[in-house]
């Protein structure tokens, strides 16, 4: 009999993990059978605000349950990020997350309440897109090469505003100052608004820009010099990008849809299905494009997998060049 106990266990063991199979299978088959919350790390109004419910929206028409919007501010997306991590796994708590969540700040705090590469699972790629280098206009620069001639002259070195000390804004220009070979004091400002209000006003001579200041650029608040994508921009097709002077200079920021740990495959197969549905859509794509030129950023799992890892090493490196740390 004793013999026979161990080969009971098994079978038990394997009966239970087939009911557990079953269960999650028909979870997913109903889902989502309620409304399903979406946590945003910004305030109204912000690129990853207006993206999140412009997703959220067509979301709820296609699953035929309402996806709620929920800002949740504070610690540079922590806040949110630390409650969707922690959050039921069961597919009715999502986030919008943004590669400074996921790729810088577990370099730029001592320490986080939970590890963002872990602790979140990626659910689909969302939108991308790159940074504008912008100058006040009354600066007498008109392209990259002038501006880095201009800049290797100044004394004392050009002033150039940010969205705050270990921004993307902030690492993106440092990373031109270095291969570019050039000092530029850098001035931290409490966003990328009041950053770009300087840089019109001409309190600071420059910065690089998120694509939604593509209205400053137009009116001629603001002249822009190049771009940090891997091409050029569809808003200003005719900004040539830092990578023809500088090959392999490429920045980017992307946001994506993430969900807590072991929350069933069949959840996150039907999310990312109807998402990448959504992102196809020429009317979304549109836009996308108007809410600030971001472009739709459709990616397999392990694509989207590989490109957090990749930026992960990226930031690491720079932010240990730089020195830069939020405590």
């Amino acid at each position: 009999m004793g013999s026979l106990r161990p080969a009971m266990l098994r079978v038990l063991r394997g009966f239970l993990a087939i009911a557990v199979a079953l269960l999650a299978s028909v979870a997913a088959a109903q889902y989502p059978s309620k409304p399903v919350r979406l946590l945003v790390p910004i305030p109204p109004g912000g690129g990853p605000d207006l993206v999140g419910r412009l997703i959220a929206a067509r979301l709820t028409e296609t699953l035929g349950q309402p996806v709620v919007v929920e800002n949740r501010v504070g610690g540079n997306g922590v806040a949110a990020g630390e409650a969707v991590a922690k959050a039921v796994p069961d597919g009715y708590t999502l986030l919008v997350g943004m590669d400074s969540l996921l790729a810088i700040n577990p370099h730029l705090y001592e320490r986080m309440p939970f590890d963002p590469l872990s602790d979140l699972a990626p659910v689909a790629s969302l939108v991308s897109n790159g940074f504008f280098l912008v100058v006040n206009p009354q600066l007498p620069v008109h392209n990259l090469a002038e501006f880095i001639e201009y800049a290797k002259r100044a004394n004392p070195p050009l002033q150039y505003a940010s969205g705050g000390n270990g921004s993307q804004h902030h690492l993106t220009m440092e990373r031109l100052k270095g291969r570019a070979g050039i000092a530029l004091a850098h001035i931290p400002y409490k966003g990328g608004a009041p950053a770009t209000t300087a840089t019109v006003s001409g309190e600071v001579a420059a910065m690089m820009s998120g694509t939604s200041t593509a209205p400053q650029i137009k009116a001629g608040r603001l002249r822009v010099l190049a771009y940090t994508g891997p091409k050029r921009s569809s808003l200003l097709p005719e900004v040539p990008t830092i990578a023809e002077t500088y090959p392999d200079f490429e920045m980017t920021q992307w946001y994506g849809l993430f969900a807590p740990p072991g929350t069933p495959e069949a959840v996150l197969a039907r999310l990312r299905a109807e998402v990448n549905r959504v992102l196809k859509e020429p009317g979304i794509r549109e836009r996308l494009h108007n809410a600030g030129g971001v472009e739709a950023w459709i990616t397999t799992p392990g694509e989207f997998a590989a490109a957090i890892r990749d930026d992960y090493a990226k930031y690491a490196r720079l932010v240990r060049e730089i020195g830069a740390r939020i405590d």
